[in-house]
């Protein structure tokens, strides 16, 4: 079955740096793109980033574009999320995620806390 493994997640100073990875299993992982969401407490879930299955394309909300980074290895089954200057609005838990079979599939996320 499709699986989701979020880490690299933590506590970081604002200005930091974090990196995310998800690892996956349990379907074509290379055919699929791959996206990573966050959700703040008390707000909605929301897309920060997608990369292609190729990793050829990516797109950003606009809140986190030119501060984060989304990446693949084929390879290692894996989507990767640097976080780089992060603010303290980018505290969330941040999920990856894949539409597989016409469904959608999560991870368990990780916790990323923006403090100083």
């Amino acid at each position: 079955q499709v699986q989701l493994v979020e880490s690299g997640g933590g506590l970081v100073q604002p200005g930091g740096s974090l990196r995310l990875s998800c690892s996956a299993s349990g379907f074509t992982f290379s055919s699929y793109a791959m996206s990573w969401y966050r959700q703040a407490p008390g707000k909605e879930r929301e897309l920060v980033a997608t990369i292609t299955s190729t990793g050829g394309s990516t797109n950003y909300a606009d809140s986190v574009k030119g501060r984060f980074t989304i990446s693949r290895d084929n390879a290692k089954n894996t989507v990767y999320l640097q976080m780089n200057s992060v603010k303290f609005e980018d505290t969330a838990v941040y999920y990856c995620n894949v539409l597989w079979g016409f469904r959608y599939y999560w991870g368990q996320g990780t916790q990323v806390t923006v403090s100083s």
